[in-house]
């Protein structure tokens, strides 16, 4: 595996960290709270075309790979900027394979309609927790064994459902939906339904763990940058050895969350056995490492970092709340040697 970016990737990387950095300064995140989308912004990424980056040039899209769109997650995350362009660019890209002569397919890819992905089965005919859900148009999910697309309803059959918005830590516009009483279409049934929604919460892993690592390197910053301010016993905290010793495993791990989030990224795109199990490894560590990094960042601001007035606290709740959507992180740690290895065998099972 190369590891270094090519020139257009490199390009692309600077011209969306200009983009973030400039329309998502801390203000625009806060303005955008508790529901946690800028609509205004939002209009500007679609205009760049980022949600479709994955999709066929042939179907409209930019005909690139998730490594792309895994740098443009990286630097929303840097910038906590309030938009779903990792569900709405999953669940455009799960349109695309499996409905590629849709009507929605067509307009999700354009921008004029947004998609999201719902991370879970339906149960009892509900989508519960579906990120971005408050906000989107047309929810993607597994109903009954068959994967289908559902118009989101909301006030008086209208979309998208903000009236369901469920209240959260980290400002998500997260809902709970209802797949019965919008205009639904299946998209595909059986194990092939189970098969194409599974590499779409891959994908979903995947960028969320780079948009993780983003959030990461950011905070991380913020720690570095008062450390170097504060001072404690007439010198600045950060010559504290306990203080250097932890902004320096933090480090350590951040650089660890990158590599393994584009190296996930890469495995999609190059399609390697193991893309499934890597995409959720990229989310799992990036989950640890970003709360571990605004963990620390907040703890060395020490009474100021709980305050709304301090950037840490934003970058804290979301580095709680962003990888609660996909569940118990304890429950997928488990699973993985099984997905990796399979069933223990007889003679290795009690070792």
């Amino acid at each position: 595996m190369d590891l270094a970016f090519t020139d257009d990737q490199e390009a692309l990387r600077a011209s969306l960290r200009d983009f973030f950095d400039s329309e998502s300064p801390p203000a625009v995140v806060r303005a955008a709270e508790p529901l946690g989308f800028d609509p205004d912004l939002w209009r500007k990424v679609v205009e760049m075309g980022l949600p479709a980056v994955p999709v066929p040039a042939g179907l409209g899209g930019g005909g690139a790979g998730l490594l792309e769109l895994a740098v443009a997650a990286e630097c929303l995350g840097r910038t906590l900027a309030p938009v779903p362009l990792v569900e709405a660019a999953a669940a455009t890209a799960l349109l695309a394979e499996a409905a590629p002569d849709h009507p929605w397919t067509a307009r999700a890819v354009a921008g004029d309609l947004l998609p999201t992905l719902a991370l879970r089965p339906a149960a009892g005919g509900v989508a519960r927790l579906v990120p971005a859900g408050a906000v989107a148009d047309v929810v993607v999910a597994l109903r009954d064994g068959a994967l289908v697309a559902t118009r989101a309803p909301g006030p008086d059959g209208a979309a998208p459902a903000r009236d369901r918005a469920v209240p959260n830590l980290g400002s998500m516009p997260i809902a709970d939906l209802p797949l019965d009483g919008g205009e639904t279409v299946v998209l595909a049934e059986g194990p092939a339904a189970a098969a194409a929604h599974a590499g779409a919460v891959r994908r979903w892993e995947a960028l969320t763990g780079a948009a993780l690592t983003g959030l990461a390197a950011r905070v991380l910053e913020l720690g570095v940058e008062y450390v170097l301010e504060r001072r404690a016993f007439g010198i600045l905290i950060g010559g504290f050895q306990t203080v250097q010793h932890r902004l320096a495993d933090d480090a350590t791990a951040l650089e660890g969350a990158r590599l393994l989030a584009y190296k996930a990224a890469w495995a999609h795109d190059a399609g390697t056995p193991d893309a499934g199990e890597l995409a959720t490894m990229a989310l799992l560590f990036a989950a640890d490492t970003a709360y571990a990094a605004a963990a620390d960042s907040l703890h060395m601001h020490g009474g100021y970092g709980y305050t709304l007035e301090y950037d840490v606290q934003l970058y804290f709740r979301r580095a709680k709340a962003w990888p609660l959507v996909a569940g118990d992180r304890r429950a997928a740690y488990a699973g993985l040697p099984r997905r990796l290895f399979g069933a223990a065998s007889p003679t290795t099972a009690g070792v």
